[in-house]
């Protein structure tokens, strides 16, 4: 079956085409998956626009073309891959997924209805980045594609098992029973990915410490597949500093911040939520690459931002430790986690007592999936690239198939 899995940016339409076996359907794993595409739009509503994908075989395709909205974009999209011959009209599709973020009480994957759109909805205040446009291209999918089925995969379903006592904030009650006010957690397909595929290639490690770092970030504790405790909580905004976003913060800064500057709540959640994070600190756009190139020439508010992220990181993956009495396998995956051996010899450095240790010359000639770790550790160290999309068309495999 084919599952075109979409992923909305404010100017951009990314998408992976997947052909799932029909065995998927019944939650069997024995088939043979195969990514058909991939690839996407950028610069929608500005000028000097590109489309570019790949297919599966490596054959890539680039044009230059203006898209006006995201609507054009996904028609443009479709279109080029029905003349390539990978579909063979939109009716060839099966489902649209999308890694959705928030949804509340939805289930975790679910077909898209007027109550999921609703239940996204109330939760824009808290996901003004992701909700919004998800919602309008879900609306804009179902226009284009009448009668395909749209399937959201919730980032916070992977986060369903962590316990109560991890979930409450030390807030009155209501506000958990009445407004939804709780952790939640996030990056729920990179985690299950790593979780997943840990259990194929290691399968005595039931202990997972899995760190997403990227332009966003978060670390989740994993035992025995089931995430048991993560870094974020309500928000996408929370846990360890992201490219733009603060992390964990006060929220009675809010007040300060009213009485002696003046600023106002929307204008200060903005700020923490575009404004804030590994850029606010290094004065940088907040990609790690620069702030660690500005480090290395001397720059001490670069320097500062290293040292407040790796220790944000290591922070959590302490606390992490203890709930999981150690840890089985430690894993880097996400854009700074997976290409970075400096991060991952800092996270772990000084951590012998945890019986974690790195091999310096294994972390410094990594690539792709592969081990690290030094003779003697007792926590296998991992680099695996995540693949976020993959469990995303498996979960609407999935749900396709309960349907039937």
């Amino acid at each position: 079956m084919k599952i075109l899995v979409s992923n909305i940016g404010s100017t951009s339409f990314k998408f992976r085409l997947f052909d799932i076996p029909a065995c998927r359907m019944a939650g069997r794993s024995d088939g043979v998956e195969k990514e058909l595409a991939s690839g996407g739009a950028d610069r929608i509503g500005d000028t000097g626009g590109v489309l570019a994908w790949a297919t599966g075989d490596g054959e890539q395709t680039s044009q230059k073309r203006d898209f006006a909205n995201h609507g054009q974009a996904v028609r443009f999209v479709l279109d080029a891959l029905i003349e390539s011959g990978l579909l063979a009209s939109t009716g060839d599709l099966d489902a649209v997924a999308f890694k959705t973020i928030m949804g509340g009480d939805c289930r975790p994957v679910t077909f898209v209805d007027e109550d999921v759109l609703a239940k996204m909805e109330y939760f824009f205040p808290i996901a003004p980045a992701h909700n919004p446009p998800y919602v309008a291209a879900m609306r804009m999918f179902a226009e284009i594609l009448d009668g395909t089925p749209l399937v959201a995969a919730f980032e916070t379903g992977f986060h369903r098992t962590i316990p109560a006592r991890r979930t409450h904030y030390a807030v009155p009650l209501e506000w958990f029973e009445r407004y939804g006010i709780r952790r939640y957690g996030f990056h729920g397909a990179s985690h299950r990915y790593i979780a997943t595929r840990i259990s194929q290639i290691a399968p005595q490690a039931k202990r997972i410490v899995s760190c997403h770092l990227g332009g966003s970030s978060s670390l989740c504790g994993i035992r025995d597949g089931k995430s048991v405790c993560t870094s974020m909580g309500l928000s996408p905004q929370s846990g360890v500093p992201q490219s733009t976003r603060a992390g964990d913060f006060d929220p009675f800064a809010l007040k300060l911040l009213a009485d002696r500057a003046g600023m106002d709540t929307p204008a200060a959640l903005e700020a923490l939520g575009s404004a804030s994070g590994l850029a606010a600190i290094s004065g940088t756009g907040g990609d790690m690459r620069d702030i660690r190139q500005a480090a290395e020439n001397g720059d001490e508010r670069a320097k500062l931002t290293i040292d407040m992220f790796v220790t944000a990181v290591r922070d959590y993956l302490g606390a992490f430790l203890v709930e999981l009495a150690g840890a089985d396998a430690i894993v880097f995956t996400g854009g700074i986690g997976q290409h970075n051996a400096w991060l991952r010899s800092a996270v772990c450095d000084g951590m012998d007592f945890a019986g974690i240790k790195l091999d310096e010359a294994k972390n410094e000639s990594s690539d792709g999936e592969c081990r690290v770790e030094a003779d003697g550790s007792t926590s296998q160290i991992w680099v695996i690239p995540t693949n976020e999309e993959l469990i995303v068309a498996r979960q609407a495999a999935e749900l396709l198939g309960e349907k039937q």
